[in-house]
């Protein structure tokens, strides 16, 4: 039988379609348990590489005859291998392009919605390391908010979509993942937008990010507006785009809420969080829809493959906005809570200018789950 390779792309459709895949993943047990593919209709089987170089006729009645598989490695040479023994077996089967190596950095992008006067709103879905980034676009102009290290994904975009990239935010200083926010502005000439509360020790020059800064792009004056939410970071800052839609950054996620906790502040940063929670979002209209910079478990995308929620309805739902009892709240954000990103002070240093890893380095720092949200 013939071995073919799938692209991250082609699994990411797979993930938005919610069809079904068999994961065959021959890394690590704890690699494995630690972070996979996700589907809503997937299964798995999850065998080390190294227990089956002797061969795969002991697990071969493992897999089944009638779903597609793909086996799945950390940077797709175990996979390759794998793949071209069970091809000896009489099996068709696909070994994942690049791993999970490229799994991590694929990004989808998914029309949110369209905007007044013809703009648009699109999401960035990682899907392998559950980062949301935004591009608002409107007459001949774009803005990027969150956007990843895989610039050219949004570059590219935007020039097929034939608009130009004229500002550039970042909603916090970043931990969990190394921004492309600056990069891109230097490449376009944009304006880079940073809270100054995260940027004391940047390297490079940015705009300030202030409370009520508002931004127009395009003629059709297209409004971003930033509103101070602190909590996960001291700067942290949140965005009202168009009247419509709250980008809410690592403040609050449709599951979850952000921890305060990794650039050590824990206890000193929860009452900010308890306030731009509960108070300054609490102001806001229950209709504005809730678009986070993160999702955590693949269930939180919409059928439209979206990550998207009413802020009433995370208000009536999310666990993390029902707390009423100040002491349990300040408990639940400072206690047990989950590990810590890998790399992250790494990655917060990069993203103060202070480290310049190169391209293999930012992969492996990057490599594993978002760490973002109390559990």
């Amino acid at each position: 039988m013939t071995v073919t390779m799938m692209t991250s792309k082609e699994v990411a459709q797979k993930v938005m379609n919610k069809e079904h895949l068999f994961i065959f993943d021959v890394r690590n047990q704890s690699d494995f348990n630690d972070w996979k593919i996700e589907g809503e209709n997937f299964s798995y089987l999850n065998i080390p590489y190294f227990d089956l170089l002797d061969g795969v006729e002991e697990i071969i009645d493992q897999l089944p005859k009638d779903q597609e598989i793909v086996v799945v490695c950390a940077k797709e040479g175990s996979s390759v291998m794998v793949a071209e023994m069970l091809s000896e077996e009489g099996r068709n089967v696909s070994y994942l392009q690049g791993g999970m190596k490229a799994w991590s950095e694929h990004l989808h992008p998914v029309k949110v919605s369209d905007l007044k006067d013809g703009g648009e709103l699109y999401q960035f879905v990682r899907i392998g390391k559950g980062c949301l980034s935004y591009m608002v676009v409107s007459n001949g102009e774009a803005a990027l908010i969150d956007a990843t290290r895989m610039t050219d994904v949004y570059l590219d975009f935007a020039k097929n979509m034939n608009v130009s990239i004229t500002h550039v935010f970042d909603t916090h200083l970043h931990a969990d993942h190394i921004s492309g926010g600056r990069k891109i502005a230097e490449a376009t000439n944009a304006t880079y937008w940073l809270p100054p509360k995260d940027a004391e020790e940047v390297t490079f020059k940015y705009e300030a990010l202030e409370d009520g800064k508002n931004v127009q792009i395009g003629n059709t004056q297209i409004d971003i507006q930033a509103l101070y939410t602190p909590g996960h970071t001291i700067g942290s800052t949140s965005f009202i785009v168009d009247d419509s839609f709250l980008l809410s950054g690592d403040i609050l996620f449709i599951d979850s809420i952000g921890r305060p906790d990794l650039a050590g502040m824990a206890e000193d940063w929860v009452g900010d969080l308890r306030e731009s929670l509960y108070k300054r979002y609490k102001e806001l209209s229950d209709e504005l829809v809730v678009l986070p910079a993160h999702f955590m478990i693949i269930d939180e995308l919409n059928d439209d493959g979206t990550v998207a929620a009413k802020l009433g309805d995370l208000f009536s739902h999310n666990h993390g906005l029902q707390i009423e009892d100040e002491a349990e709240f300040r408990a639940l954000v400072t206690e047990n809570l989950p590990p810590q990103p890998n790399a992250y002070q790494d990655i917060r240093k990069t993203n103060m200018g202070q480290m310049t890893p190169n391209e293999e380095e930012q992969r492996e720092m990057e490599i594993g789950p978002n760490r973002c949200a109390v559990r």
